[in-house]
């Protein structure tokens, strides 16, 4: 009489916990997450002005706007305060971008400058809450490749008309307040006005920052190369003039005041030495910066930074998967289990249940010791680490846990096709790991490794958001993936479906 599927899952769990070496690469995997990020955390300091450990990571923490979201906040502004309801209203005739020659810092003048192209340099109008870095803002504004656009507290885009600004296609922009509403308008011509955007500022106080704006992001240039990525670039500025500025509905004309809206040590724009001018009606104003989301994490400062074990832990487990079947194959054992239980695809569903159940229990709580007990050593390391939010983290830690669970898993149904445990745990490698290793510094076609690969599952560990509207190198290594967290766990789970149909249909057609 063919045994219950209850008593089969119990047979496999007494095998799993009755075989030493089966033990010991469960017991390496969980030890190896945690261990990994430990030596890691341990190893890596940064220092800071006010000394060493949390103090360093609270001084490290990135600057931050009205929803806690790391920001650049950086910009030449040209400004007034202005009180109540009103709307300024410019043409803006022209925008050119500029990059120092290579070597010369743009420190020689402006011969040490040549033009280039910086996609998200902008110029136009902007109301701030105040002039406090992070204070919350609308704008308006003319980009030199992604034509109008409307932005406000930092991560929030509107895209208007495409073109490019010139002496022969100017662009009108106003920008208006009604009560904490703000709304952006374009023209093509000053007499025909088209909303773009518009927002509500919740605490925006009565008085505000309003006026014209000139930011240019790092100029970037990415070389794709078969392995891996290479950024060349640096610090950008963009001119742009001004004209028919006119202040109108409750605004009150006043004098017009420019500076460099910036943290301290901000670097210096080169040629012009002045970057406001003001002649008769129109303004030449040249800025550096952004004021935009921040992007990249050189020093790797999310929760994911803490599961830096995982890989390591992950080959533990993917041996032990394709151990799981394959141990039985070598000693003969295979027949004995396929006698007492003759319905061979239960056998395999069995060992599947029973060695996902016990990998993603003791991995979860690995991953949970490593997000904290590594976090807490690298902040005392001086790294600041980006808050997120409880769900984040469950779904981080609990995502890495089927990560792993389930890779054992796909190790168990490669041991079962291949039947050897050298070619299982190699084809698992092949597959998991070293597309992961090649895709994730690389962008371009290396990166659909991390999109159809089981590689993808990693997305599970991602908590940064790619910006339309920031040009950075999105790789993971960064902390960015080409997935959204589950949409890339999916693409294991689709592997290890198809690789236990396949085992299946292989167990039921040869002999044990």
């Amino acid at each position: 009489m063919t045994a219950g599927f209850g008593h089969l899952v119990h047979a496999e769990w007494t095998k799993l916990r009755t075989v030493r070496g089966w033990l010991i690469a469960l017991a390496l995997g969980a030890v190896l997450i945690v261990a990994v990020g430990a030596l890691s955390a341990a190893g890596s300091h940064r220092g800071c002005n006010n000394g060493t450990g949390k103090a360093c990571a609270a001084a490290n923490a990135p600057l931050t706007g009205p929803d806690g979201t790391a920001i650049t906040d950086n910009f030449y502004f040209v400004h007034q305060k202005v009180d109540g309801d009103g709307s300024i209203t410019v043409r803006l005739t022209s925008l050119a971008e500029q990059a120092p020659l290579p070597g010369s810092g743009g420190a020689g003048g402006p011969d040490s400058w040549v033009s280039v192209t910086v996609p998200w340099a902008k110029a136009g109008l902007i109301a701030k809450a105040s002039q406090n870095q992070g204070s919350a803002y609308a704008a308006v504004m003319a980009t030199a490749s992604h034509g109008v656009r409307f932005q406000y507290n930092f991560t929030h885009d509107v895209a208007g008309p495409p073109g490019t600004v010139s002496q022969s296609s100017p662009q009108w922009l106003r920008l208006t307040r009604t009560g904490n509403t703000l709304t952006g308008y374009e023209s093509a011509d000053g007499a025909n006005w088209t909303k773009v955007g518009a927002t509500t500022l919740a605490g925006v106080p009565s008085s505000v920052e309003a006026g014209m704006f000139v930011a240019s992001p790092d100029y970037q240039q990415v070389d794709n190369r078969i392995v891996g990525t290479s950024t060349q670039g640096g610090p950008s500025k963009a001119t742009a003039t001004f004209d028919n500025v006119a202040v109108a509905g409750g605004w009150s004309p006043g004098t017009w005041s420019g500076g460099q809206f910036a943290p301290d040590g901000f670097g210096p724009l080169g040629p012009p030495a002045t970057p406001f001018h003001q002649s008769g009606g129109t303004f030449a104003v040249t800025g550096s910066g952004d004021i935009a989301p921040g992007a990249g994490d050189p020093d790797n400062s999310t929760i994911g930074g803490s599961l830096i074990g995982t890989f390591v832990g992950l080959l533990a487990l993917v041996v032990l998967g394709a151990l799981f079947i394959t141990a039985e194959y070598r000693r003969g054992l295979i027949r004995t289990t396929l006698t007492a239980s003759p319905d061979r695809g239960r056998v395999l569903a069995a060992k599947a249940v029973v060695l996902g159940a016990v990998t993603f229990t003791l991995s979860a709580v690995a991953c949970f010791v490593a997000v904290w007990w590594v976090g807490n050593l690298r902040q005392n390391n001086g790294f600041y680490i980006m808050p997120t939010s409880g769900a984040t983290e469950a779904r981080v830690v609990l995502g890495t846990a089927a990560l792993l669970a389930l890779a054992s898993v796909f190790a168990l149904a490669v041991g079962t096709i291949v039947r050897r445990s050298a070619a299982a745990i190699a084809a698992v490698i092949a597959l998991v790991v070293l597309p992961y290793i090649l895709g994730a510094s690389a962008i371009g076609p290396l990166q659909w490794l991390l999109r159809l690969t089981p590689a993808a599952a990693f997305s599970v560990q991602g908590v940064l958001h790619r910006y339309s509207q920031v040009d950075a190198v999105y790789i993971a290594s960064s902390g960015y993936f080409p997935l959204s967290p589950w949409a890339g766990f999916g693409v294991l789970c689709l592997w290890t479906v198809a690789a236990l149909g396949f085992a299946w249909y292989l167990l039921r057609k040869r002999d044990a």
